[in-house]
């Protein structure tokens, strides 16, 4: 049970995530969280350098859908000044809107990837839904009130995990 919430891998963030190395892999999409994984939660727009990031993706042939639990309004005013086609009030850790993601770019469960900061939900979600899950450490160190609740219980299982030897990071709070 507790391995639903252990990630396939796990990096610092975002940007050391290289559409080649995908690519090499077989990995045509990404599913990726908005907040505290490629902006601080309270960011209302993508930094320069995420807009790179999307552009690079792009240019390597990579589809990337943003899958967030936050209300339409904050993931669409961040998401359609750079076209990355998203859905709202994900529900995650539910797997349904990261399987309406993948086919919405036409791809198959082992070409996509899920990508977010929490284990309670991207994770957790990604897992049950059978995709390859990549977690990162959190953009910001301040989280919005719910937010908090689940860093609480992330800290817990994490720690059991290094005990366990399963999983090596000492970035993640």
């Amino acid at each position: 049970m507790l391995k639903l919430f252990l990630p396939s891998e796990h990096v610092k963030s975002i940007f050391n995530i290289d559409p080649q190395e995908l690519k090499k892999r077989g990995i045509k999409g990404v599913i990726t969280d908005l907040d505290n994984t490629l902006v601080e939660w309270d960011r209302p727009t993508a930094t320069p350098d995420l807009i790179k990031w999307f552009d690079n993706m792009r240019a390597h042939g990579i589809l990337v859908t943003i899958v967030s639990n936050n209300n339409e309004n904050r993931v669409r005013s961040f998401s359609d000044p750079l076209h990355i086609p998203f859905i709202h009030q994900a529900r995650k850790p539910m797997s349904r809107a990261f399987h309406k993601a993948r086919k919405a770019m036409g791809l198959k469960l082992e070409e996509t990837v899920v990508i977010g900061d929490q284990l309670l939900t991207d994770v957790l979600g990604g897992n049950r839904g059978g995709f390859h899950t990549i977690l990162v450490v959190p953009v910001a160190q301040t989280d919005e009130f719910r937010t908090k609740i689940n860093r609480y219980f992330e800290r817990k299982i994490m720690a059991f995990f290094k005990r366990k030897g399963m999983i090596e990071w000492e970035d993640h709070n």
